[in-house]
C-alpha cells in the first residue's frame, strides 16, 4: 500500500513536470508573432501569457475527459506505471525538441507515451483506437489546414481593407489587436494543454482506485496543473518563440493578427468539442496562411519541413520511449526508480547541452524594435583660423 501510494505521488509530480516543459515549449503558441512584431515586449508577453494560461484551465474539462476516460480502456488493467512511463517518454521529447528550437506538439508527445506505454502494457485493447482518429489524428491532420486557410484569407481581406490607409496608422492598429488575439490564444492554450495534464492525474488517481471510474478532475488538480504550466509559460521557451516569431516566415503586424485570431478560433471550437489537438500545429499553421497572405509574402519551407518531421515522429517516438519504460517500471520497485533516474539524467544532460548555446528574450527580438543608445555627436570639423 505504501509503495502504491509512493509511485502515484510520484506519477504526480512527473505530470506536472510535464506540464512545466509543456508551459515554456508552447509559449510560442501565443506570444511568438506579437513579440516578433514589436507588439509585445518579450518578459511582458510572456507574464501576460502565463497568467491567462492559469485562467485557460479553469473554463472547460472536455480535454481532460478525452484523456482520462476517451484514449485509454479504464477497465483494461491501467496502473499508475504505465501514466508515469508515458509522461517520462513526452518530457523526454519535449526536451529533445526545445533543444532543437523545434516547434513540436508537447500534446502529442502525451499521447504517443500514453499509447505507447499502454501498447507495452496491456496490449492493444487498452486502446480506443477509434477514439484516437476522431479525437488525435484527424484534427491532427485537419486543424494546421483550416488555420492556414482562415489565416491566409483574413490576410488578404486585412490587406485589402487598409491598402488606402496611412501605414503608421494601420499598423499601430493592427498591433493593437494583435496584443488582443495573443491574449485570447493565451486562453485557448490554457483551456486545451492545461486540461491534458489534469487528464493525465486523474486517470493516475483513477488506475490507483483514489477516484471512480469517469470522475471529473478535483480541484487541486485543477489548480495544480494551471499553476504549473502558467509558471512554466513565465519561464519562457525562447528557443522556439524565436523559430516560430521569425524563422517560419516573416511576418507583420496584420499578417501576425490574423494568424493568431485564426489559431484561436480553432484552438477554442476544438476544446469545446473535446479534441486533443495540438496547438503548435494550429499555431505554426496559421503562420504559414498568414505569411502566403501577403502579396509579397514568403514562407520558410526548409523550416517548415523540419516542423513537419517532428511532428510525424513525435507519436512514435514517445510512444516507444514510453513503451520501453513501462517494461522498466513493471520489474517493481528499482525499475521504477531506475526509469525515474534515467529520465532525470536526460532532462540534466539536455539542460547542460542548452547553456552551451544560450537563447534569451534579446534574442527573440526584431533589430529593428531593439532601442539602440544613442551615438554621441560626431566631433566638429576644424577650421581654419580667420585672418585678422
Amino acid at each position: 500500500m505504501e509503495h502504491a501510494s509512493f509511485l502515484v505521488t510520484a506519477v504526480v509530480i512527473t505530470a506536472l513536470a510535464f506540464d512545466f516543459t509543456n508551459g515554456f515549449h508552447d509559449t510560442a503558441n501565443s506570444m511568438a508573432t506579437s513579440i516578433a512584431t514589436g507588439a509585445l515586449r518579450p518578459k511582458v508577453a510572456v507574464a501576460i501569457s502565463a497568467v491567462l494560461n492559469l485562467a485557460g484551465a479553469f473554463l472547460s474539462i472536455a480535454v481532460a475527459k478525452t484523456i482520462s476516460g476517451g484514449i485509454l480502456d479504464e477497465k483494461a488493467g491501467l496502473k499508475p506505471q504505465i501514466v508515469f512511463a508515458a509522461l517520462i517518454g513526452a518530457i523526454v521529447w519535449n526536451l529533445v525538441t526545445w533543444l532543437r528550437g523545434i516547434p513540436s506538439s508537447s500534446s502529442h508527445a502525451l499521447y504517443g507515451g500514453l499509447i505507447g506505454a499502454t501498447l507495452f502494457a496491456v496490449g492493444t485493447h487498452g486502446v480506443h483506437f477509434d477514439t484516437v482518429m476522431t479525437k488525435i489524428i484527424i484534427p491532427a491532420v485537419a486543424s494546421p489546414i483550416v488555420a492556414g486557410v482562415s489565416a491566409w484569407a483574413a490576410t488578404k481581406l486585412a490587406y485589402r481593407m487598409t491598402r488606402n490607409g496611412d501605414e503608421k496608422v494601420n499598423s499601430k492598429g493592427f498591433k493593437a489587436g494583435q496584443v488582443a488575439s495573443a491574449m485570447l490564444v493565451s486562453v485557448a492554450h490554457g483551456t486545451s494543454d492545461g486540461q491534458k495534464t489534469m487528464g493525465v492525474i486523474t486517470l493516475t488517481l483513477i488506475t490507483a482506485g483514489s477516484l471512480a471510474p469517469g470522475a471529473n478532475p478535483p480541484l487541486w488538480v485543477i489548480l495544480a496543473a494551471g499553476l504549473t504550466m502558467a509558471l512554466g509559460t513565465y519561464v519562457g521557451g525562447w528557443r522556439i518563440i524565436r523559430t516560430m516569431g521569425k524563422g517560419i516566415s516573416e511576418i507583420e503586424p496584420a499578417q501576425g493578427l490574423t494568424a493568431q485570431s485564426a489559431a484561436a478560433t480553432v484552438i477554442l471550437t476544438s476544446s469545446h468539442m473535446g479534441y486533443g489537438l495540438s496547438t503548435t500545429h494550429v499555431c505554426s499553421g496559421g503562420i504559414m496562411g498568414a505569411g502566403k497572405g501577403r502579396a509579397d509574402g514568403v514562407v520558410h519551407w526548409s523550416t517548415a519541413r523540419r516542423m513537419a518531421y517532428a511532428w510525424l515522429l513525435t507519436l512514435p517516438a514517445a510512444g516507444l520511449v514510453g513503451g520501453l519504460g513501462v517494461l522498466l517500471a513493471d520489474q517493481g520497485a528499482w525499475g521504477e526508480i531506475a526509469l525515474g533516474l534515467i529520465g532525470a539524467g536526460v532532462a540534466a544532460w539536455i539542460y547542460v547541452a542548452s547553456r552551451r548555446q544560450k537563447v534569451s528574450a534579446t534574442d527573440v527580438v526584431t533589430p529593428e524594435i531593439v532601442p539602440s543608445p544613442a551615438e554621441p555627436p560626431a566631433p566638429a570639423a576644424p577650421t581654419a583660423p580667420v585672418a585678422a
